[in-house]
């Protein structure tokens, strides 16, 4: 018999009743029932009840037992009595009856418990990161994760992609967030700096004549964190290809992303076809770039109508007058809401920064048209109110919101305000996943602090219409081959096709007052590369995290990868970021404003490395 385990604890079936095993794990729960002892025995696998009755010689082992401490059991397999079975356990109906436990490592007291799955602080979860990931749904998680990578690995494969890995020490790149640097120890001053995203190198893998690659790749960006936001470090699927339009890698991408949904969600519908929303309509109906295509809500701009002669709310009018918009969004059926719902999502609104939300509550007149009630009904003539709720889809029995203010103001209160409205009312599916493209990003936009024109995505994207777009046209009218994909309002990735071209490039980087000498400094080896001849290529870049996060259904990225930070950035379960002892700086030839570490004592030989395992 093997020393530790003949099985594990979720193999045994009805299949091995009357046959002697070994198992070994986790006591997960003890109960004691009238001096029966139950153990449920736990490990990666699953989780089998062992029966310890005062006959059995392992019955004054088992009573020393405690939560979490790590046993061998041997013992018969037993049906489990009539009426005791457990459906839900994939050995629930068998029982292991203990002959003899032996203790191969014994717990201390536990700062928090691991069978259940109640809440505890974020401090102690990810001090005891260990404990944490022996909870059921954690584990899960965690496991879910792998999977979702091996088959994003095969699928990508499958498509004819090769896996290359990219230097995780490079140059430092400007790629819309802070650099981790790492200072040289051979070259003093100087610093590597970790990825932010393979971009540079996936792009020079096209110029070296692969031409379809792909990595699970870590990147790196010193950021703050959020919810759908890992500080540190995080993983995308990697994708570029040469050759390409922008259908192709359309056409590429879907069907990997569908098939993983399709495969992990669980049997919740998945989009078969993404729909493909020009970025300004996205702003407009949704109010930004990340839609949520299970709330059925769209927002409609209604400044025309504001402006007519015969409205009298001058808050509306003196917005529209100094440029700024009006938009509208419905709220079916709202009318017979309280007053108090209208007055919450008023103060809301308040909060996130906006003057509040104008509202009409509509009702019929004897011919079924629309009669509005509400703080500013009285200002909005009856013909002009038709033609709002006919622009806005709402009739007598809804309410319609307002939001008023310049455009990109009044676009991000009014897509808050839809996605509320959408979940206040309950008129959002949550048991699906809505996949979109989103694409026709515009190239570049206006910097007000600093008075220029500058990129307003990705510099390295092709404008559409290449160089003559760019020679011809008002820069702020050019978009970029440039697209995300959308899952349920989460942003999975950002992707383009690629400016291949060295004098395309020259010019986009003029239009944005950054002339050759920025080009060769900053970007040197890609803009060298190509100009020796570099295909058409473009590649898109899927966040893994988010994937799983979604599959997962969890809310915060912590829950779903396996050593976290917290919010501050901090490793708490192994200490980092550590101060470095001054011996360690002397060899960096750097200098410290903060408390130096203490050095080792003399004769302390330094702790081992483990990276050599």
């Amino acid at each position: 018999m093997h020393r530790y385990r003949t099985h594990t604890c979720g193999a045994l079936s009805e299949a091995d009743i009357g046959t002697d095993v070994r198992l070994a794990g986790w006591c997960n729960r003890i109960r004691d029932h009238g001096g029966v002892l139950f153990i449920d025995l736990r490990d990666h696998y699953g989780t089998t009840q062992v029966v310890i009755d005062p006959d059995s010689p392992a019955f004054a082992q088992a009573e020393k037992l405690r939560s979490e401490w790590v046993v061998r059991v041997d013992g018969p397999v037993r049906r489990r009595p009539s009426g005791t079975e457990n459906a839900d356990m994939a050995t629930g109906h068998i029982e292991l009856y203990a002959a003899e436990i032996e203790v191969l490592g014994p717990a201390a007291e536990l700062p928090m418990p691991v069978a259940g799955e109640q809440d505890y602080p974020e401090e102690i979860r990810l001090k005891y990161r260990f404990l944490d990931l022996r909870r059921e749904r954690l584990h899960n998680n965690i496991i879910l994760r792998s999977r979702v990578i091996d088959s994003l690995r095969t699928r990508m494969k499958g498509q004819g992609f090769t896996e290359f890995q990219t230097p995780i020490l490079t140059a430092s790149s400007p790629e819309g967030a802070r650099d981790y640097l790492v200072p040289s120890r051979v070259h003093p001053g100087k610093f590597y700096a970790l990825p932010q995203a393979p971009q540079q190198f996936k792009q020079l893998i096209m110029v070296a004549g692969f031409d379809r690659y792909f990595q699970i790749a870590p990147c790196f960006r010193d950021e703050d964190a959020r919810a759908d936001r890992s500080p540190g470090e995080f993983y995308q699927l990697d994708i570029e290809m040469s050759f390409v339009t922008q259908d192709d890698v359309f056409d590429t991408v879907e069907p990997v992303l569908r098939g993983i949904f399709e495969e992990f969600g669980k049997g919740r519908p998945v989009t078969q076809t993404f729909t493909r929303i020009p970025y300004a309509r996205s702003m407009l109906l949704y109010g930004n770039d990340k839609p949520d295509l299970r709330n059925p809500l769209l927002i409609a701009d209604v400044s025309e109508h504001f402006s007519d002669e015969a409205v009298t709310f001058k808050a509306f009018k003196t917005v529209i007058g100094n440029g700024g918009v009006v938009r509208a969004i419905p709220a079916p059926g709202a009318a017979s809401q309280p007053r108090s719902f209208f007055d919450k999502l008023n103060d809301w609104a308040r909060g996130e920064g906006s003057a509040g939300l104008g509202y009409v509550v509509l009702d019929a007149d004897e011919t079924g048209a629309p009669v509005g009630k509400g703080p500013i009904a009285k200002f909005i003539p009856a013909e002009v109110l038709a033609r709002i709720c006919k622009a806005a889809k709402v009739g007598p029995g809804d309410a319609v919101f307002f939001a008023a203010d310049v455009e990109a103001k009044a676009a991000r209160i009014a897509g808050l305000a839809r996605t509320r409205i959408g979940r206040e009312l309950k008129l959002v599916d949550e048991d699906r996943f809505e996949l979109c493209w989103i694409v026709d990003f515009p190239m570049y936009e206006w910097n007000e602090d600093d008075k220029k024109v500058d990129f307003s995505h990705n510099p390295f994207s092709m404008p559409q219409g290449g160089l003559e777009a760019l020679e011809t046209q008002d820069p702020l009218t050019i978009n970029a081959f440039q697209y995300d994909i959308v899952c349920n309002g989460i942003e999975l990735s950002s992707g383009a096709i690629r400016n291949h071209r060295p004098d395309v490039m020259r010019k986009a980087f003029a239009i944005a007052g950054y002339d050759e000498a920025v080009l060769e400094e900053r970007f040197g080896g890609m803009y060298r590369a190509f100009q020796y001849g570099a295909p058409p290529h473009g590649g898109i870049a899927p966040g893994v995290d988010r994937i799983v996060m979604l599959l997962a259904g969890e809310e915060n990225l912590r829950e779903i990868v396996l050593f976290p930070m917290n919010q501050r950035c901090e490793d708490l379960l192994m200490g980092a970021p550590a101060p470095a002892t001054p011996k360690q700086l002397r060899e960096l030839h750097l200098r410290s404003t903060a408390a130096p570490a203490a050095e080792p004592a003399p004769g302390t030989a330094p702790m081992a490395s483990p990276h050599g395992a």
